[in-house]
């Protein structure tokens, strides 16, 4: 009889933004969760924000990405982007 395999744990290690509405700039920016790439200056910018807030509340969980389910950070990413 052949083992069973096992699921393999899945764990959210980052996040690709990327913005649709360029206007001609090249835009990149990293964070230690985040790649963004494209948008307008406004786009490009909400996204950083949106970047920023969801670090905030990962600090002031006192959590790293890969702890947390991917429900919460679907949570966490929904109120940073509010």
């Amino acid at each position: 009889m052949p083992a069973k395999r096992r699921r393999p744990v899945r764990e959210v290690v980052g996040f690709l933004g990327v913005g649709l509405d360029g206007d001609g700039h090249r835009r990149v920016t990293t964070t230690d969760h985040f790649l963004i790439v494209g948008g307008s200056a406004a786009t490009h910018e909400r996204m950083q924000d949106a970047a920023v807030k969801f670090n905030e509340a990962l600090d002031r969980r006192g959590q790293e990405l890969k702890e947390i389910e991917p429900t919460e950070i679907a949570d966490l990413l929904r109120e940073a982007h509010e």
